[in-house]
C-alpha cells in the first residue's frame, strides 16, 4: 500500500467506517498524508495573513478550518478500525484523555502489529 491508495481507501471508500480493521499502513500512510495536507494548508493560510487582504485571510482560513474538519471524520474511523486491529475496541481510543501518559499509551497500540488471524472485528487480510 502507498501513501496515496491508503489516503483513497480512508477518505473516499470508508469515510466514516468504524467497523472492519486496518492494517499498520494504510493508518501511517493515512496519518502522513494528513499532515503533509495540514503541513500545507497552515503555510497557505500563514500566507494568507501575511498579504493582509481581509478576503486573502479569509479565504485561506477558511480553507484550512474546511479541509482540517474533512479529515477529522476518516481519521477517527481509521484509527478506530487500527485499534479493531489489534484486537482492540474503538473505544480505547479516548485513552489519549488521561494527560501524557494516554498518548503515548495510545501511540504504543497503534504500532503494535496486526493480530494474524481472525478476531471479532473482522477476517484477517
Amino acid at each position: 500500500m502507498d501513501i496515496f491508495s491508503a489516503f483513497k481507501k480512508v477518505v473516499f471508500q470508508n469515510y466514516c467506517n468504524f467497523n472492519g480493521r486496518a492494517k499498520r499502513a494504510e493508518y501511517w500512510w493515512y496519518a502522513l498524508a494528513a499532515a503533509i495536507i495540514s503541513f500545507a494548508l497552515s503555510g497557505l493560510q500563514a500566507w494568507g495573513y501575511m498579504q493582509g487582504d481581509t478576503g486573502t485571510i479569509i479565504f485561506t482560513s477558511a480553507l484550512y478550518y474546511f479541509v482540517l474538519l474533512a479529515l477529522v471524520l476518516p481519521g477517527l474511523g481509521v484509527t478506530w478500525r487500527r485499534l479493531h486491529d489489534i484486537g482492540k475496541g474503538g473505544q480505547w481510543y479516548w485513552i489519549f484523555l488521561i494527560p501524557i501518559i494516554g498518548a503515548i499509551w495510545l501511540l504504543v497500540l497503534l504500532c503494535m502489529p496486526s493480530e494474524p488471524q481472525d478476531n471479532r472485528f473482522g477476517p484477517y487480510e
